[in-house]
C-alpha cells in the first residue's frame, strides 16, 4: 500500500499495459487524476483486466469531488470497451467522462493506422 498524500494532477497519463494493468485501481485514480487517460496495449492480457481498470475509474473519478472533464482515450477497439461504454454510459456523463472514439486515419511512409488528435 501506497502511503498517503495529496492526489497528483497531470494532463496526460497512460494507464500501463500487460501484466502492470492490473496495479491500476480505484485508488490509482484517486491519487492520479488526468484531464486525459491513455488506455493502450491491445493484449490479451490488458483483455482480461480491462473491465476491471475502467470500473475503477469511475469508481475513483467519483471521490474527485470537482467537475473537471476527463477525456479517456482508447488506442485499440474492443468488446469489453464497447459493453462498459454502453452499460455505464449515464455514470460517464454524471462523472465529467468523455470517451474518445475516432474513425479517423494517418498515414505515414507505408502504414496506415486509426489516430486522433487531442489538444491542450
Amino acid at each position: 500500500a501506497a502511503p498517503q498524500g495529496p492526489p497528483i494532477y497531470v494532463d496526460l497519463a497512460y494507464l500501463p499495459g500487460s501484466w502492470s494493468a492490473r496495479t491500476v485501481d480505484e485508488e490509482f485514480f484517486r491519487r492520479v487524476r488526468s484531464l486525459c487517460y491513455v488506455i493502450s496495449g491491445d493484449d490479451h492480457l490488458k483483455e482480461g483486466v480491462l473491465r476491471a481498470l475502467l470500473d475503477a475509474l469511475l469508481a475513483g473519478k467519483h471521490q474527485w469531488g470537482t467537475d473537471t472533464q476527463v477525456t479517456l482515450i482508447p488506442t485499440f477497439d474492443s468488446l469489453v470497451m464497447h459493453e462498459w461504454y454502453q452499460e455505464t454510459h449515464e455514470r460517464q456523463q454524471e462523472l465529467g467522462i468523455t470517451v474518445l472514439g475516432s474513425n479517423s486515419t494517418v498515414a505515414m511512409q507505408d502504414e496506415t493506422f486509426p489516430a486522433c488528435k487531442v489538444e491542450f
